[in-house]
């Protein structure tokens, strides 16, 4: 039975619903004794005799008593009343990451100050031993003092067994008990967002949430799933079996290395994924520095020998792009009588992403990165010549393409046309 305004849980005084799932009941409340507004979760009547979902309950409370973090939602007591038992946690006001999805993808900045956020707070709880297991976007709150994840210690979901429903879910912003927040008896919200391993019943680890963060950080960029399907089977297929096309399929003027931050994130085989969420946002934050925005985007990441040939790519390229210059300077030889240089020679220190020859074809601009700039710049290189140098003010380079008088050079930095 829902608890009316007015009802008193020791100081907690309930004020109003805030929403209402199969494991769980949320209100807003008033603490009287400090005079704040908190959230008191119960658990429903219907389950109080659950032994199982009673257990579920104290380990959440266990779970989320443990951690102390700015990203992650606080527990301020527990406590236990006429056979009821409720956890009072932090007032979150602001929107879930979920209800900021159906708006479209993030801004670059956004993305990545929420990404980052999410990661802190996973290495915090990975650190002190407790795997989330429910990693999604109605799991995060924005909020305007940042990021904070929510619904600690859930039980492992095997989707052979969906009676034990996705958990308690806390979503203190939710305007109306009309918004569910997890329906008892299915997995609806969750299953896109789960890890091979948790579809196959196996054991969990910290790289569980690895997986099911780098699907919301591909929603978060993309603003499409990464996993889509019209059934809980199709969509457990997907995650089973198919490899998401690379964010930059979806979105042009993605980095390079958001790229292969996301696919390594989603990774069948943990094994291949990043081992830390320290290490992901560490990777999260060099790109975001470095605001690189080369587009050629790598391989899926699935198997180790996938990684090692990705690494060949580059230098591939690289090799291509000599001989094609070869054949483009003889070529212009043969279709003319104006002297041309014979021969192209160049040590390139970096791997090519894009290349763009003048009209003249004596002058080739090639996107490359700089150590001295920590980001792909500009690279101009004389056709004949053993000698190469960066334009400056080119950070962030993609597409470079030359004017019809081969005068001027335009390429895209940062979201913009520049010349």
């Amino acid at each position: 039975m829902a608890l009316t305004p007015g009802t008193k849980l020791g100081p907690y005084e309930i004020q109003s619903a805030i929403g209402a799932g199969g494991m769980g009941e949320v209100y807003c409340a008033r603490d009287t004794r400090l005079d704040r507004t908190v959230a008191v979760k119960i658990l429903p009547s219907h389950l109080s005799d659950n032994p199982e979902a009673k257990e579920r309950f104290d380990r959440e409370a266990r779970s989320i008593s443990s951690l102390s973090h700015p990203n992650i939602c606080h527990l301020y007591d527990v406590g236990a009343q006429d056979g009821t038992s409720y956890l009072v946690m932090e007032y979150l006001e602001g929107e879930t990451l979920a209800d900021r999805l159906h708006k479209g993808s993030l801004p670059p900045e956004q993305f990545f100050k929420i990404a980052n956020e999410i990661c802190e707070g996973l290495e915090k709880a990975h650190r002190s031993g407790v795997i989330h297991r429910d990693v999604k976007p109605g799991n995060i709150m924005l909020t305007k003092s940042g990021t904070k994840l929510m619904d600690f210690g859930l039980a492992k979901l095997a989707p052979a067994t969906a009676a034990p429903a996705s958990g308690p879910t806390i979503t203190m912003s939710t305007p109306a008990p009309s918004h569910p927040l997890t329906a008892q008896g299915t997995l609806v919200g969750t299953f896109q967002y789960m890890s091979p391993e948790q579809l196959e019943g196996r054991d969990l680890d910290g790289r569980t949430d690895i997986f099911s963060l780098g699907a919301v950080l591909y929603e978060m960029w993309t603003g499409v799933r990464a996993f889509q399907g019209k059934t809980q089977l199709s969509v457990a297929s997907a995650i089973m079996e198919r490899e998401p096309a690379p964010p930059s399929a979806i979105k042009p003027l993605t980095p390079v290395n958001l790229d292969h931050i996301v696919m390594r994130c989603l990774a069948k085989d943990r094994d291949e994924r990043w081992q830390t969420a320290r290490d992901l946002a560490s990777e999260l934050r060099w790109t975001h520095e470095s605001g690189s925005q080369s587009t050629t985007p790598p391989p899926p990441v699935g198997t180790k020998k996938a990684g090692v040939l990705r690494s060949f790519v580059p230098w591939v390229l690289s090799g291509l792009l000599i001989a094609g210059l070869i054949g483009f300077v003889i070529a212009r030889r043969s279709g003319n009588d104006i002297q041309q240089p014979s021969y192209f020679l160049a040590v390139l220190p970096f791997p090519v992403h894009d290349m763009a020859v003048a009209p003249n074809g004596h002058t080739i601009a090639v996107v490359g990165f700089s150590e001295s700039e920590r980001s792909n710049v500009l690279w101009l290189y004389e056709v004949g010549g053993r000698e190469e140098r960066s334009l400056p003010e080119t950070e962030g380079v993609s597409f470079p393409f030359w004017s019809a008088g081969g005068k001027s050079l335009g390429f895209f930095a940062d979201g913009k046309l520049k010349r």
